[in-house]
């Protein structure tokens, strides 16, 4: 037996957008909402480099990734073709317009799938949220 955990309302969800749903361990999850008010959940991770999909450009039942513009089912997980690979996908249900999403897969589905890291010395500092970054001296008149 499933046991479901409630996340929002439906119209907490922007229509054609999406709203992220953190857990304590691992990539959090992004919850969509299309413009026929179907709801989906995917890992907030692109399968391609990594990128929030949560905040990329939904349009009928697929997801545009913000980083380069995959093409990602929210019924599935799967970037369309010719590109290829899959974000995991949540169990998520609808009742009286409430959101929910299985407990147990929040606690346990893809932790193993780590966050990207962006910005200054990402590929090579230290660990995830790393701020440190070498400083630049000033040009010249």
């Amino acid at each position: 037996m499933t046991n479901w955990t409630t996340i929002c309302r439906v119209e907490d969800i922007p229509v054609l957008g999406a709203r992220r749903v953190s857990r304590p361990a691992g990539v959090g999850v992004a919850v969509f909402r299309n413009g026929q008010d179907e709801v989906f959940a995917l890992l907030d991770r692109c399968p391609h480099k990594g990128g929030p999909l949560s905040q990329g450009i939904v349009f009928g039942t697929s997801v545009a990734c913000p980083l380069h513009n995959w093409t990602i089912g929210l019924e599935d997980g799967c970037a369309k073709q010719p590109d290829e690979g899959c974000t995991p996908k949540f169990a998520c249900k609808v009742e009286a317009g409430v959101v929910m999403l299985d407990a147990h897969e929040l606690a346990t589905h893809a932790l193993d799938l780590q966050a990207p890291r962006a910005g200054p010395g990402a590929a090579t500092a230290g660990a995830l949220g790393d701020e440190s970054f070498g400083v630049q001296a000033p040009h010249g008149a």
